[in-house]
Formats: structure tokens, C-alpha cells, sequence
């Protein structure tokens, strides 16, 4: 039995106020499970609006949004949230890092409210390894960061931590909102080498969005915002 699409939409429109300009009309868009595909588009195009949609933080105003099989477009407020810590590993465009937790408790926190996701840590060795191992590949040392608060980070620094804390657990789709900006060209191209490695690995779909056509080559498709979108209003 085939695995189920990473990512279906179907006829989804959305807007910000009753009544007001459709910011979204997608009459259809397909991920394959495992795919990574690199979705360009200019700022105020609805490119984070779209991610808020597939991790299940927004509902579409019509149409249908499937995320690894779940009909994510259906689900009540709590439903959504609760899955989203279980199957997401989503890097927020503004990180979303908790200000009163140090940067390893940061990354843990997907095993502390998924019980898949601290399955899959303990298989690795435990939730505190997992992490200590993601932030090692991400040049963040333990040894120097585990205890830092986000408040001593540089943005940099703070974007590796959320990418760390997006990708323990193993979920089963990765969205990505711009998680290169904050980064220098080496940086950066370390960076999308191990995202792409750990995705590999577990077998995420990772679905990238950025607004540098240069990283495109990287993954197995690449597609820009406005093709997909109807609609034509910035977001």
C-alpha cells in the first residue's frame, strides 16, 4: 500500500476578513510523500500564508487540505494543534522560540507534547541526545548553547536552534518558511545540505519556501507561488 500524499489541496480559497480580497484560491497542489519541493515566491505573494494553511494554524475559507492523510481542512481548533505536534516539524519565518527556555529545552519541546515524536527520539537514544546531536550537525555546541536563552542568540543562532527543534522526532512533513534569511552563503548551504540529509533519513517530505530561485537545484521540484495561485492579491 502506497503512502499517503505529503501534502493535497484541493479547490482551497482563503481570505483575511469575511468578505474581503481573496488572498488564496489553489485549485490544487500535490506533494508526494518524501518529495522536497522548493516553493519560490515574492514577498507579500501568500507564500506563509499557504504553510499556515498545511500546518493546520489557519482553516481555508473552502476547499480541501490533506497533510499525510489527515484532512487537516476539518478538524476543530484543538485537533489541529494537537496533530501538528505530532506530525510537524515546522521553522517559523519569526522562529517561535520560547523566551523562557534555553535553547536545548527549545528543541526539545516537539518530544515533550508528542508521544510519536519522543518514540522516535527514544529509538535514537533518548529526547536530550536527539537533540544534542541535531544541534552538534547544525554547528550550535551543546557544550556552549544547551543553557543559552534565545535572548543571547544571534538571529542566526535562533534559526538554527528552531530548525533543530522542527526536525526532532522524525515528523513526516517539514515546512520550512524562509530558514535560510539570517544566514551567510556557507552558512546557508551547510544548513539546506543537513535538512535535506535528516529528511532523507526519516523520510519527511520537506516543502521549502524562500524567495532565492538560486536554491532551487537542490530539490526534486520547484514551483513558483504565483502558478499555483488564482487569486492574485498580496498577501
Amino acid at each position: 500500500m502506497s503512502a499517503a500524499p505529503a501534502i493535497s489541496i484541493t479547490d482551497a480559497r482563503f481570505s483575511y476578513a469575511r468578505k474581503g480580497p481573496v488572498v488564496l484560491d489553489i485549485p490544487e497542489f500535490y506533494v508526494s510523500a518524501g518529495e522536497r519541493v522548493f516553493l519560490k515566491g515574492a514577498s507579500g505573494s501568500g507564500k506563509s500564508t499557504l504553510l499556515g494553511l498545511i500546518a493546520g494554524i489557519m482553516k481555508p475559507d473552502s476547499g480541501r487540505i490533506e497533510v499525510l492523510g489527515e484532512p487537516v481542512s476539518e478538524l476543530s481548533g484543538g485537533k489541529r494543534d494537537a496533530w501538528r505536534a505530532e506530525r510537524l516539524g515546522v521553522i517559523f519565518q519569526m522562529f517561535n522560540l520560547l523566551p523562557y527556555l534555553p535553547a536545548g529545552a527549545n528543541v526539545m519541546l516537539p518530544a515533550r507534547f508528542s508521544a510519536r515524536r519522543n518514540a522516535a527520539c527514544a529509538q535514537a537514544g533518548g529526547a536530550e541526545a536527539e537533540a544534542r546531536r541535531l544541534m552538534t550537525r547544525l554547528q550550535l555546541d551543546p557544550k556552549r548553547y544547551w543553557s543559552s536563552p534565545p535572548t543571547e542568540l544571534s538571529v542566526g543562532q535562533q534559526q538554527r536552534v528552531a530548525a533543530a527543534r522542527a526536525l526532532i522526532g522524525s515528523p513526516g512533513l517539514v515546512l520550512a518558511d524562509e530558514p535560510t534569511s539570517a544566514l551567510d552563503a556557507d552558512a546557508r548551504d551547510a544548513f539546506l545540505s543537513l535538512l535535506i540529509e535528516e529528511c532523507a533519513a526519516s523520510g519527511a517530505a520537506l516543502l521549502f519556501v524562500s524567495h532565492d530561485g538560486t536554491l532551487a537545484s537542490r530539490f526534486d521540484r520547484a514551483i513558483d507561488l504565483s502558478e499555483l495561485n488564482r487569486a492574485g492579491v498580496r498577501a
